[in-house]
């Protein structure tokens, strides 16, 4: 079911993939008799399942049972629940047909973009498995008296963690949170949004063949504004990742129980061309990091800011790219993009691409409905002439839409870059000068010669956004830690830290002082030998 984006035949009416498996709303942590809600497919309106609608009620339960399991699973040794992380990582790989029929039944993006789910979190997975135990091991610190003072700091688990994860990568961005979580010794409860309930169900059972305790990780299902408020009153550490505005009012319900808040909030990311880019590679790599997943990626590019002298030859390159995609959904590899997600995404795109329109914009590709291919299926489009009284210039569209700006030199560049509340990610093409330019742009994340992926796949790293666009990080080192509480454990042997028995409080403050004054004159020394 393809076609270019000039208009194609009708699809055929046959979804290409069964319903969920039936027993998979079995796993949602609710009480019995709940009301069911259905989900249905964007593709074509398929149904296909209905999970319980869970209530405050089910979410105290859920995270009271997973309190109770946290203090079992804590004292499982770290190479065991790394042998369960890696049986979760074979099943992944394993269950590869399954899992990419889910994932395109219930979000309508692409194969090619299901699959990088399914990397991405195996990627995880082998990551975290790996390195657990060395960000996690107690670690020696300098004590308050050498030699007498032994301090140690360990990192405990934090408790329970709530994740509640969005529908635009409801594998992906539900395993890459709960993994680290588990790994620290935390208990999980999982909030996944209403489109996409069944996905996040999968690899609960996924982890639960893997070993994975059953009480350990708890599934809740329903509307997110009466869920969310119950979870941030039980959990003991809070990870988001949705709109700006929604992450704002979570993030302060978190900060009245002083409690851990993490989100990876909004972007209207920014890719900057200069005049010494490759050309074809910059079109080939602006098409793939504005248009993946229909554009539905926090991390996508949504302004492309290009140098005067190759503006016209990069648009022209960049076009014929953009024309060249293919768009539908199946099982099928041959899809380049798929669906939009649902009515409101539909809806939002095209007052975008109508209000720019409508105040001058310039049309160059798409910009059209593609009702033929499914009910939400939306045209990759492209905008010049977009000013800043057009919707589209400054509010996250969170689709298949990029505006293509021309900019006289680097400094123009970086500075319109730079002039967005928000802060996720950007993009730079250069031979030369992409790392100068790249340390100043205020993004979390800056891929040079790429889009978005080089960056999101360096698991070892930290990723997240600046300003409006988040707080903490998911990735390396980070990404377990905030997990974690540090504790500090001083042992002290032979004499106290104070005054000794018998000795005057007067002496032991001149000793003391001694021997601080030793202790500045040895740093001295050792700066002038060292030149630092």
């Amino acid at each position: 079911m393809t076609s270019t984006t000039r208009p194609g035949p009708m699809p055929a009416t046959q979804p290409p993939w069964p319903l969920a498996p039936s027993h998979l709303s079995g796993l949602v942590a609710s009480a019995p008799g709940r009301p069911l809600q259905a989900s249905f497919s964007p593709v074509d309106r398929g149904l296909i399942g209905e999970v319980p609608v869970c209530t405050p009620e089910d979410v105290a339960a859920a995270t009271a049972t997973a309190r109770a399991a946290q203090r079992q699973w804590a004292a499982v040794p770290l190479r065991q629940r790394r042998a369960v992380v890696g049986r979760f990582h074979a099943l992944l790989l394993q269950r590869e047909e399954d899992i990419l029929n889910l994932v395109q039944a219930e979000s309508g993006k692409s194969r090619l973009n299901a699959f990088e789910e399914l990397a991405d979190a195996a990627l995880t997975a082998a990551y975290y498995r790996r390195t657990a135990e060395r960000f996690l091991r107690p670690v020696r610190r300098t004590g308050a008296a050498p030699g007498l003072t032994r301090t140690t700091e360990h990192r405990l688990p934090k408790g329970v963690v709530g994740i509640i994860s969005p529908w635009n990568y409801p594998l992906t961005l539900a395993v890459s949170d709960a993994i680290p979580a588990l790994l620290a010794g935390n208990a999980v409860v999982l909030k996944p949004d209403s489109q996409t309930p069944f996905t996040a169900l999968m690899a609960l059972e996924l982890l639960r063949e893997a070993g994975l305790p059953q009480d350990v990780f708890q599934i809740v299902t329903g509307d997110g504004p009466v869920l969310g408020p119950a979870m941030v009153a039980g959990v003991d550490f809070l990870m988001f990742t949705g709109s700006s505005e929604t992450g704002k009012i979570v993030a302060r319900q978190c900060a009245e129980r002083l409690i851990g808040f993490s989100g990876e909030l909004g972007g209207k990311n920014a890719t900057v061309v200069l005049a010494d880019a490759d050309l074809a590679k910059a079109a080939r790599g602006a098409a793939q990091g504005c248009f993946s997943n229909s554009g539905q990626l926090c991390i996508s590019m949504e302004r492309i800011y290009v140098h005067g002298d190759v503006f016209e030859d990069f648009l022209a390159a960049f076009t014929a790219r953009v024309n060249a995609l293919r768009l539908g959904t199946g099982p099928g590899w041959e899809v380049d993009m798929g669906s939009l997600t649902g009515q409101r995404q539909l809806a939002r795109v095209s007052e975008h691409v109508e209000d720019a329109l409508s105040k001058g914009a310039t049309l160059i590709a798409g910009g059209r409905h593609r009702p033929d291919l499914g009910p939400y299926f939306y045209e990759p489009t492209v905008l010049t002439g977009v000013t800043e009284e057009m919707l589209v210039a400054r509010e996250e569209t969170f689709g298949p839409v990029v505006s293509v700006y021309r900019v006289e030199d680097d400094e123009e560049a970086v500075e319109r870059a730079n002039d967005s509340r928000y802060g996720l990610n950007a993009s730079v093409w250069s031979a030369r000068r992409g790392e100068s330019v790249a340390r100043r742009l205020m993004a979390g994340t800056v891929n040079i010669n790429d889009g978005y992926s080089a960056a999101w796949a360096s698991h070892d790293a930290p990723m997240g956004g600046m300003k409006d666009s988040g707080v903490g990080r998911r990735h390396g080192r980070e990404g377990i830690l905030k997990y974690t509480e540090t504790q500090t454990v001083a042992v002290q042997r032979l004499v106290p830290v104070g005054p000794p028995p018998g000795m005057a409080n007067e002496r032991y403050t001149r000793l003391v002082k001694g021997a601080l004054r030793l202790v500045k004159g040895a740093l001295r020394l050792i700066g002038r030998r060292t030149g630092s």
